[in-house]
């Protein structure tokens, strides 16, 4: 960066790791960020080699970059995937620890859901692995009921209508079958907003459990709910290569 160059406010906070590009909007619409000494608005810019930034009465130190933090974390059921909740509700904030900074959910899991969460303080990492253009594709091993029929599999196979609109094709695998009950795993590519939940809906199934156990190659493994840890060098190439390989797939395809 230039020593001159000026950068919107939200995105400095942000790439400082303090909060969130929605987060760092929020507190810049509530007054709550200055640059030397006055009252920011939104939209305005600054820049972090020489103004003064504080947040929230704190000075943002932007002289040297943050390190940045990529983390597993086993989401249990019964938390919501944001930093805070205005109802109270227990947050996946709760459960990350021990870091100098704050870490931010990397795409959602909804309430009931469970399993693989990646957290970090890297922006532009979290946009490469939530875009829908980047093609990291999601694990997930639901339990839906009553059984499922070759009727119902075709159709989630294919894509259902989802709010309106076509769901991609999904790779679906039968686990287990009894009688009232089938487990399968998913594998999606694109992720709206609790789609498993509404794929399985229009068809007629009701998700009983829904469990991420990988995003790419990052697998979670024997990692217990409600606890953590650091992506190791291997499996932060590893997922570069995989968003590689989607990326040449997807120029292949034009």
């Amino acid at each position: 960066m230039a020593s001159n160059e000026l950068i919107r406010i939200q995105k400095i906070i942000a790439d400082a790791g303090i909060a969130s590009r929605r987060k760092a909007e929020e507190l810049i619409q509530k007054g709550l960020v200055k640059v030397n000494g006055k009252t920011v608005t939104l939209g305005d810019k600054a820049n972090p080699k020489k103004d003064e930034i504080i947040v929230q009465g704190r000075k943002l130190n932007s002289s040297a970059k943050s390190k940045k933090y990529y983390v597993m974390l086993h989401k249990p059921r019964g938390y919501i995937t944001t930093m805070s909740d205005e109802r109270d509700r227990k947050c996946v904030a709760e459960l990350i620890k021990d870091f100098p900074t704050r870490l931010y959910p990397v795409g959602r899991l909804d309430r009931e859901s469970e399993g693989l969460l990646l957290m970090t303080n890297d922006g532009a990492f979290a946009n490469e692995i939530i875009h829908p253009s980047h093609h990291v594709a999601k694990t997930y091993r639901v339990t839906v009921h009553p059984r499922i029929s070759e009727e119902q599999l075709t159709a989630l196979t294919k894509g259902v209508l989802v709010d309106g609109r076509l769901s991609s094709p999904a790779g679906i695998k039968v686990l287990a079958q009894e009688r009232e009950r089938t487990v399968l795993e998913i594998i999606l590519e694109e992720g709206r907003n609790r789609q498993i939940r509404k794929m399985c809906e229009a068809v007629g199934l009701e998700v009983a459990r829904l469990k991420r156990t990988a995003i790419g190659p990052i697998k979670l493994g024997m990692l217990q709910p409600g606890k953590y840890r650091e992506l190791t060098p291997q499996e932060m190439k590893a997922l570069a290569n995989a968003r590689k390989k989607a990326e040449s797939r997807k120029e292949e395809t034009r």
